[in-house]
């Protein structure tokens, strides 16, 4: 297969048992595959060198930072930013290569779904409808924000296009990896929240459980998943819970957080 003038760029750090996957899918099409790698203290690096990526090793920047660090490793400006534990499918990856083989794309970024894969399962569950980010696009015109915490593509103005095939995203090996990956990330978000009202803020204790559970579990579709989707969606409430928590607690340490709050899902 003829390659694309495409570059897939990787941030990562610790993820051996993942990251040979997600080149893979790729590494056929895409004229280079670039991994940022972060620190990792397993065979991350000699995983991905071996599977044909060049590794490039960067002490983290925060989210954005890295992105945009890796951003400008490559060496074409249209690039596929995939995380390590995400898969391209043959039918988004048909899609992309029809889109860049038929002329220069009408539009400056591309956005396509992005579905969870449950621990042990091999494809999104029935229906699922989880997000959907710009992955593709020109660097020169478009970047990703550089903040610690988001990581998403600045489109200022641009119109972005639509594919329609997703993305396959085995973001957790377990529960419990899931619930020490959210602790991480929303005591991050919380530790960099704009100021807020702080009796606004508990009063969205009330509320937030149930809102979010009924954002995941029915708007999301994961009462498709059955009960790894009822879990699912249990736990992702719970920390949203936990992020407004800390939020409201913002001048106490974060370790005076009860976790307890998401461990009955």
């Amino acid at each position: 297969m003829r390659k694309l003038p495409l570059s897939c760029f990787i941030i990562a750090k610790n993820e051996a048992d993942r990251i040979a996957r997600t080149i893979r899918s790729v590494r056929s099409w895409v004229d280079e595959v670039v991994v940022v790698d972060s620190g990792s203290s397993d065979g991350t690096i000699a995983i991905a060198r071996a599977e044909g990526a060049r590794v490039i090793v960067q002490p983290w920047l925060g989210f954005g930072g890295q992105k945009r660090f890796a951003e400008e490793q490559c060496r074409h400006d249209w690039v596929l930013n995939l995380d390590a534990d995400e898969v391209v499918p043959a039918d988004l990856r048909r899609e992309i290569i029809t889109l860049l083989r038929s002329g220069a794309p009408a539009n400056v970024a591309y956005g396509m779904p992005i579905h969870i894969v449950y621990p042990g399962q091999n494809k999104p569950r029935m229906w699922a409808r989880d997000n959907w980010y710009a992955r593709l696009y020109d660097r020169s015109v478009v970047r990703f924000r550089d903040s610690c915490v988001h990581d998403s593509v600045v489109t200022d103005g641009h119109s972005v296009g639509r594919l329609k095939a997703p993305i396959h995203h085995y973001s957790i090996r377990s529960f419990d990896h899931m619930r020490t990956k959210l602790d991480e990330r929303m005591s991050l978000a919380a530790a960099h929240a704009r100021p807020r009202n702080r009796s606004l803020t508990f009063a969205r204790l009330l509320v937030e459980f149930p809102m979010n559970f009924y954002k995941y579990y029915i708007v999301r579709r994961h009462f498709t998943g059955g009960i790894m989707g009822l879990r699912y969606a249990t736990v992702l409430s719970s920390f949203r819970v936990a992020k407004v928590y800390r939020c409201w607690m913002h001048r106490n340490p974060v370790r005076s957080v009860p976790l307890a709050i998401a461990n009955h899902a």
